[in-house]
């Protein structure tokens, strides 16, 4: 009679572990979903010349981006930036204007640390993976870095400063008197030509050049330091001998300081138009839930999921996970001989989605 009780016993805490096991964690990430901004840049018709004026018919017939915000979206920034594009076969164009009152810089040397400055970036990534992009940083003084990077910091990524751009042009127009505080100045302007043959390398699909409705990553930032006037010298603002905390301005919310979330940036669409005007962005119909698995993949390796990597008695976890108001989906996680994935069906595609512990994200 007992090993019969025994045998109940057994079954009835058996069942209940199962009733556990498959017991969906929920999870929300909306809070942590990023909606990526885009922009499609049209064909210039004229030829460019890099002189930070952006006179050209082809210029003023392109528009320019929504105002950059805060880098965590949270306040409003105190000067305007915003950025306009246009293309060609051989080069991406740039032209940013940036609105201060005191225009100064002081590094002189390319491929110095430039956002020690005031200053403008360009973040490019032609394949849209997060493996393999370009920086480019630029000062008032027209002084350039430009860098490589494998794969992001937050992943062991390494940058390369002698990857340089040998045929970028840039050019810098001061609407007002560079480092001169005796006065009040107005914007600065930055004109570039981006040379599209090494991002081509960059892709990893066919290396031709963009075709019709191609899409790359590229986000935009503006560091800016609060400063002192000394000996009429403009310096970085120091509190107890530190230097004041610097703003980040971007086009695309990032959400947080951290401009290697390349998952974030927003589009750049191609079209061999002149004129942007009636061409129509294409919608990607998986983009929040792509979005969700890289959401997931920083709160594992990084953020409150941690803990799944910390239990010992399960090797798999079901989770069901809020990404919009009322709206939610099945993901799985695993653990593996290298960290983790994640295997997500989108209700939208029915596609299957996988993202491990590099934050790498494949369809099968």
């Amino acid at each position: 009679m007992k090993y019969y009780i025994y045998i109940i016993l057994c079954v009835c805490i058996c069942s209940c572990n199962e009733k556990q096991q498959i017991e969906p964690l929920q999870v929300s990430v909306i809070d942590d979903i990023v909606k990526p901004k885009h922009y499609i840049v049209s064909k210039s018709i004229n030829p460019i010349t890099i002189d930070g004026n952006a006179n050209e018919e082809s210029w003023k017939q392109s528009s320019f981006t929504d105002k950059f915000i805060d880098i965590e979206g949270i306040k409003t920034p105190k000067f305007d930036t915003k950025v306009k594009m246009l293309w060609d076969n051989t080069f991406l164009y740039v032209y940013a204007q940036l609105t201060e009152p005191h225009i100064w810089g002081t590094l002189k040397q390319r491929d110095t640390i430039i956002y020690y400055n005031n200053d403008f970036e360009v973040f490019l990534d032609p394949t849209g993976d997060g493996i393999g992009y370009g920086e480019i940083e630029i000062n008032a003084l027209n002084t350039v870095w430009d860098l490589y990077l494998n794969k992001p910091y937050r992943i062991g990524g390494k940058a390369n400063f002698q990857w340089n751009l040998d045929n970028l042009k840039t050019a810098v127009k001061i609407h007002g008197t560079l480092n001169n505080p005796s006065d009040k100045d107005s914007i600065w302007t930055v004109e570039m030509a981006i040379p599209l043959k090494p991002f081509i390398g960059l892709k990893n699909r066919p290396q031709t050049l963009p075709t019709e409705g191609e899409q790359w990553r590229i986000n935009f930032s503006r560091v800016q330091w609060d400063h002192d006037i000394i000996d009429d010298q403009y310096h970085r603002k120091k509190e107890k001998d530190k230097f004041l905390r610097e703003y980040n301005w971007v086009w695309s919310n990032q959400k947080v300081i951290n401009m290697h979330e390349p998952e974030k940036w927003g589009y750049l669409q191609f079209t061999e138009a002149s004129s942007s005007r009636d061409i129509a962005f294409i919608q990607d119909e998986d983009l929040d839930i792509k979005q969700t698995a890289y959401a997931l993949f920083r709160k594992t390796r990084y953020g409150a999921l941690k803990f799944l990597l910390e239990d010992i008695n399960s090797n798999s976890k079901p989770l069901l996970v809020t990404y919009d108001e009322n709206k939610s989906l099945n993901a799985v996680f695993y653990k593996t001989l290298f960290g983790f994935e994640y295997k997500i069906k989108s209700p939208n595609s029915d596609k299957v989605y996988i993202i491990n512990q590099e934050g790498t994200l494949k369809s099968i």
